[in-house]
């Protein structure tokens, strides 16, 4: 470990002030000593500490132990801006707005569910398209896709993609308030209309997992996860909507730094003061494409729901929840002490919330909002649930998944895909993806121990273990 970091308590790294000519608030990353080696292999440091050096951003400038370089922010990176002093970044979400997470429980059993796994995949792969561009499978108007922009899942439910029940396990109730349409460049529009419902690539997935361990039961219980049990998750985002989005608005705070008088190291960091006209429409927009996002994710789970019952003739899949990690969002949090105003820049990372917070499900109130971790393809995922020490020490933030460990370039030059497939299907997983050179890409090798980056995080005490899940079947972009 180099000297520029001090370990201030079991798995935390203090980056000091001096750190960096210009930091306002301390950096504090999350790590094993295993795991710490490899965040100072690039620049996740250094982003760090730039993050720290923005106006306005309040306790610490946070790195979780999936940590690693981003665009601007550290994938892995949290920060807190205050809202009448602070900035927001469009950096500090990330190009894919609101990628994230959805779990879905079955009422089948790893035994029950074998037998068809092969044609269930096959299923699943014709209903749902993926891949780099691919369009979808719904044709929508300029006005259909400006309500779903506004209303988000809550749209898809009403036009007969799912129920009120799924509403309710999903954060923010599958839409965020402070989206506008009218903030989303025609661009970004014309790239999202064709995509809605669609997987999208890199390392988005859709994985047939079944429940290997309990840690906690009475949790578990809560969130009607048994062992043995199938589950489903989801991992996909805004696709080329958020994407272009992140690119517009980065053009637009590059112009207007210079108005406010704002100066970054970092180009990547371009950023504007919330209250600012620039920043109000970005807040928007990326509502409008976080939005999409829980649109795109609630559809898709109707069209596995479909599949399920075409293959096995019957099936019951409920949300167990559904948690955005690419996100900025207003919250009440304790600063020194005091609570405070602030906007949260969560990029690769997600919300750890604990029992009796506002905004957790009401029926998980009593426990705590669940927290999902997804593995690398062939390796564990992973339900925690959050706690009142996230709420003290990350703004109730927890880490996202594994995180990478290799370019894709790296891992491409490593690996042969017909080896990689055989080797998965040697362990009893089977695999289907739009491309051979996207499944090397997301080999597991090229991504950090997920179980490492748990354990820090339970250790740590910001997410509790609650069950681990393996994969059976992976559909991959």
């Amino acid at each position: 470990m180099t000297t520029t970091l001090k370990q201030i308590a079991p798995y935390r790294y203090l980056v000091p002030k001096n750190f960096k000519k210009g930091m306002l608030i301390e950096g504090l990353i999350f790590a094993s000593d295993e795991l710490i080696g490899a965040i100072q292999n690039d620049e996740t440091i250094q982003q760090v500490a730039n993050v720290a050096a923005l106006p306005g951003m309040v306790g610490y400038s946070l790195a979780m132990p999936d940590a690693h370089q981003g665009y601007g922010f550290a994938i892995g990176g949290v920060a807190a801006a205050d809202v009448e002093k602070g900035v927001v970044s469009a950096g500090g979400v990330g190009f894919d707005i609101n990628c994230g997470v959805r779990l879905l429980s079955t009422d089948f059993t790893i035994d029950e569910l074998r037998p068809y796994l092969d044609n269930l995949l096959n299923e699943l792969f014709r209903a749902i398209p993926c891949g780099t561009g691919k369009g979808g499978r719904l044709t929508i108007t300029q006005n259909v896709l400006d309500e779903v922009l506004q209303r988000g899942a809550q749209w898809a439910v009403e036009n007969r993609f799912g129920t009120p029940e799924d509403i309710d396990h999903t954060e923010e109730h599958g839409c965020m308030i402070h989206a506008q349409a009218s903030t989303v460049s025609k661009r970004a529009k014309e790239r999202g209309a064709p995509q809605l419902g669609t997987l999208g690539s890199g390392n988005h997935f859709i994985e047939i997992q079944y429940v290997a361990d309990i840690y906690d039961q009475s949790v578990a219980n809560v969130f009607g996860i048994q062992l043995n049990q199938i589950c489903v998750m989801i991992h996909s985002g805004s696709r080329g909507l958020g994407h272009q989005v992140c690119s517009d608005y980065l053009e637009t705070m590059n112009e207007a730094m210079s108005k406010y008088n704002i100066h970054v190291d970092d180009r990547q960091l371009a950023c504007v003061p919330i209250q600012s006209k620039e920043g109000q429409a970005y807040i928007a927009a990326m509502a409008a494409s976080a939005n999409f996002a829980f649109a795109n994710r609630q559809i898709m789970t109707h069209w596995i729901r479909e599949s399920f019952h075409s293959v096995l003739k019957r099936g019951t899949l409920q949300i167990v929840y559904d948690v955005a990690h690419n996100i900025a969002k207003f919250e009440t949090h304790q600063v020194h002490g005091k609570a405070h105003k602030v906007l949260v820049h969560r990029k690769g990372a997600t919300r750890a919330f604990p029992a009796n917070t506002p905004g957790v499900p009401m029926d998980y109130l009593t426990v705590g909002q669940p927290v999902l971790v997804p593995g690398s393809m062939g390796t564990a995922s992973y339900v925690l649930v959050g706690t009142q020490r996230a709420m003290e020490e990350t703004f109730g933030s927890t880490c996202h998944g594994a995180g990478r460990a290799m370019s894709r370039h790296a891992a491409k030059k490593q690996e042969s895909a017909d080896r990689l497939i055989a080797e998965l299907k040697a362990k009893g997983i089977l695999v289907r993806g739009a491309t051979k050179s996207g499944l090397v890409e997301e080999k597991p090798e090229a991504y950090k121990n997920v179980d490492q980056v748990v354990e820090v995080m339970h250790n740590a005490g910001i997410a509790r273990k609650v069950a681990r899940l393996l994969p059976l079947g992976v559909i991959k972009g």
